[in-house]
């Protein structure tokens, strides 16, 4: 493996580690999903370089606009939770009640 797909690799799991463990704010848990999008990112960016084929360029930028659709619906939900609940703290959250 190299120097360049380790550090993509332990960036994705960190954030799945982040994602895992540190689950306190709704907030934290959307900037977990964003790195590890950003790592899926960059390692597909790389992937379609390295490649030298113009099918796969597209889909690093399919990659950025379903995260950035992603990232609007996380920051809409967290809005609306923190109106409603007062707080974006995971375990004051029943979201099983209205």
């Amino acid at each position: 493996m190299t120097p360049i797909h380790f550090a993509f690799s332990s960036a994705f799991l960190l954030g799945l580690t982040g994602l895992t463990f540190h689950r306190t704010h709704l907030l934290s848990a959307l900037l977990c999903l964003e790195g590890m999008m950003l790592s899926l990112f960059v390692a597909l960016s790389l992937w379609a370089l390295q490649s030298n084929c113009a099918g796969f360029s597209v889909a690093p930028m399919l990659l950025l606009a379903f995260s950035a659709c992603e990232a609007g619906a996380g920051l809409a939900l967290l809005v609306a939770t923190a109106r409603t609940h007062g707080t974006d703290r995971l375990q004051n959250l029943n979201l099983l009640q209205c």
